[in-house]
């Protein structure tokens, strides 16, 4: 009996996913539902769009979802797929696929969602995998994932929820081993500084010696930088010495979020406005440029306290540095997933537009919400 192809729905917002399942699964790329078995990776900005897709395909197709919005919305998903994996891939998705071209029972399989007879059935939950133990790609080539997880549980975030809130790295070896595959290398990482820790106190020694190994490649590297960012509390004079040395960025991203003590606070961040003007100054010490990510319309954001983000944007500015504005936009599985927005004032519409037109903000904050390129691996 031939057994079905297996396809992954490919676009330019899941490639990391795709790059990191690759090496584990013979399967072709798609640009459209294909007879087989198709696999869907998404963030929450392109469900509706995915759902339609699906709902309308002619494909003799199993449809398998994964990523950010079906492992926090299982239930929803399910009404247009026949499984989802919940949370990590690695393990997963190939004992699901063999599964299904083995006639298996599916409910064999830990970290996965299905529907039997009309019910929801949820497998037991998987343990988290050993990174080290499974590619970041192969021929699909992404940001090496040096680190998984993230122990401060923001509350706008998906990542603790995904993942887990204890940090994961990949050893100095696999890193440097697929980093010769890179014409200069990149990361991903919920804060890089935190590379080799429990993610809540640096170990710079760990940062040195992976950018000491790296360096020996003789190509440029860019540490801290977009896709990945860094911690306000983690940035250091030691720390930015590392990276000056060993790196090629001129900038380095930072997770801001607020300029409100308040609602730093609330969203469970671990630091506060003080951090994030002393991570700019220190940045710009070294010859960097800071670039902080801002997010406007919390749900628990006043007037004032948008006010007070306003003015960081404006103190970031004046100080050399750029910003990159986000709306918040609520995400699955998240405590302020079915919260409201706030409303955005026209003072900022206008402060964040000068700002941009001077060359000085990124990033989609209007009142239609530009969605921009979501990643997990």
């Amino acid at each position: 009996m031939t057994q079905p192809k297996t396809w992954f729905r490919w676009n330019n917002k899941n490639s990391y996913s795709i790059a990191a399942l690759m090496p584990l699964i013979d399967a072709g790329l798609a640009s459209e539902p294909k007879d087989g078995i198709m696999l869907y990776s998404f963030a929450t900005s392109q469900a509706e769009e995915i759902y339609s897709e699906v709902s309308g395909a002619a494909a003799d197709a199993v449809y398998i979802a994964g990523g950010p919005h079906p492992s926090a919305m299982p239930e929803e998903v399910l009404e247009h797929f026949d499984f989802v994996v919940v949370g990590e891939g690695e393990e997963t998705l190939p004992e699901l696929i063999r599964a299904i071209t083995d006639g298996l029972d599916p409910g064999m399989v830990k970290g996965i969602a299905y529907k039997s007879q009309g019910l929801i059935c949820f497998t037991e939950k998987r343990a988290p995998v050993n990174l080290d133990l499974y590619p970041p790609f192969t021929t699909i080539l992404a940001p090496i994932e040096i680190s998984r997880g993230c122990p401060w549980g923001c509350t706008y975030c998906q990542t603790p929820r995904l993942f887990g809130r204890c940090m994961r790295h990949r050893s100095i070896p696999v890193i440097s081993r697929f980093a010769r595959r890179h014409k200069d290398i990149r990361f991903t990482s919920p804060n890089s500084l935190a590379y080799g820790s429990d993610g809540r106190r640096p170990r710079l020694e760990k940062v040195r010696a992976l950018l000491e190994e790296l360096s020996e490649q003789k190509k440029p590297i860019y540490f801290g930088t977009f896709p990945s960012e860094v911690r306000p509390d983690f940035v250091s004079d030691e720390a930015l010495e590392i990276i000056t040395q060993h790196c090629a960025n001129k900038t380095i991203s930072l997770g801001g979020q607020s300029g409100s003590p308040a609602v730093l606070k609330s969203i469970g961040r671990g630091h506060g406005r003080l951090e994030i003007e002393s991570a700019c100054e220190h940045i710009l010490d070294h010859g960097l440029v800071p670039q902080v990510d801002l997010i406007f319309g919390l749900p628990m954001e006043s007037a004032e306290d948008q006010q007070m983000t306003l003015d960081l944007a404006r103190w970031i500015e004046g100080k050399g540095g750029k910003v990159r504005a986000h709306r918040f936009m609520p995400l699955p599985g998240t405590p302020l997933w079915e919260k409201k927005p706030a409303p955005l004032s026209s003072d900022a519409e206008a402060l964040l537009g000068r700002l941009a037109l001077k060359g000085r903000l990124t990033g989609a904050w209007g009142r239609k919400i530009r969605a921009e390129k979501e990643e997990i691996v």
